[in-house]
């Protein structure tokens, strides 16, 4: 195995991050973002005789002075079938070769299941792996209506004869500054957190195309907002990000409206992997029956390893 640390190619990445329509924390983007609000980012790409076998982004965080941890979160993508053994050199190798200087370490939470071939001893595991929903949404909309749960698909055919007026919001911040203010404020009462504000900001703008990497809805009954919902897109794939409701918007079901509009909106502009986001049944068991009853996948990943 090699592993080059030092040219990659936003183009060649973006292609092979699309094709497999990989997770948002493995697209250049989400890299390049987090850079311009002052973190460190390293991109591996592994070879095995000559062809790519593999790709990671690795965020770097620095412990006092001399220590430093490379965390490659839902990664590396491996673009080969690729054995256990295999997978074990691939990591050897990069953690060998991890261009950081003093005391360092490196933290991988692979995008694979715990019974998959992962290539990492068990005893390096420190962490159980979280829940997501994952949607296999290149199917055809007929399809996708029919594998939603009897209850979901009640309420959505109830929001859609609601007055309920959902529309896509613009790419200027300033239209959508109000849902990322609400997700603020969600964070802070549940106790919660994530990626500051202005990242959305900058990641919309990071490719010069915002319309290529976000999509907002909001609803409306009349002049009143009353939900509001955004997704990020990375290549074919897309991924949950934010949402909010009234009670006025939770008593008509508006999440189950938008998402369904949210669906056909991103199918149009080619996105067939729709990640829902995390499940947790027992802090917020009504969020994760929601996810759960749109009939996609439960994909449980196999944790974090410190290596």
């Amino acid at each position: 195995m090699k592993v080059d640390w030092g040219t990659q190619d936003m183009a060649a990445w973006d292609r092979a991050h699309a094709a497999a329509a990989a997770p948002l924390q493995q697209d250049w983007a989400y890299g390049s973002t987090l850079v311009s609000l002052g973190a460190r980012v390293l991109r591996a790409r592994v070879e095995a005789e000559g062809v790519q076998v593999a790709q990671a982004q690795f965020i770097v965080r620095k412990f006092a002075k001399y220590i430093s941890l490379a965390l490659c979160t839902r990664g590396p993508l491996w673009l080969q079938d690729l054995s256990g053994k295999d997978k074990a050199a691939a990591y050897k190798e990069m953690r060998k070769t991890l261009p950081l200087s003093g005391l360092r370490f490196m933290m991988v939470t692979p995008n694979e299941a715990l019974n998959d071939p992962l290539g990492l001893p068990a005893v390096r595991r420190i962490m159980s792996g979280y829940s997501t929903v994952m949607m296999d949404i290149a199917k055809p909309m007929d399809v996708l209506r029919a594998q939603l749960d009897k209850r979901w698909r009640h309420r959505l055919g109830g929001a859609e004869k609601s007055e309920l007026n959902v529309q896509r919001m613009g790419t200027n911040p300033g239209q959508y500054r109000w849902l990322l203010d609400a997700e603020m404020q969600q964070r802070a009462d549940r106790g919660l957190e994530g990626l500051p504000l202005v990242w959305f900001e900058r990641y919309a703008e990071s490719r010069k195309q915002p319309s290529r990497n976000l999509l907002s809805l909001r609803a409306d009954v009349g002049r009143d907002r009353v939900a509001g919902m955004m997704f990020l897109i990375h290549g074919e794939a897309a991924t949950y990000q934010v949402g909010w409701t009234s009670d006025v918007g939770r008593d008509l079901h508006a999440h189950n409206l938008m998402l369904w509009r949210a669906i056909e909106e991103l199918r149009e502009r080619g996105v067939r992997s729709l990640d829902l986001g995390g499940v947790n049944t027992q802090r917020s068991a009504g969020i994760a029956r929601f996810k759960m009853a749109t009939g996609g996948v439960v994909k449980q990943l196999a944790g974090s390893y410190l290596l």
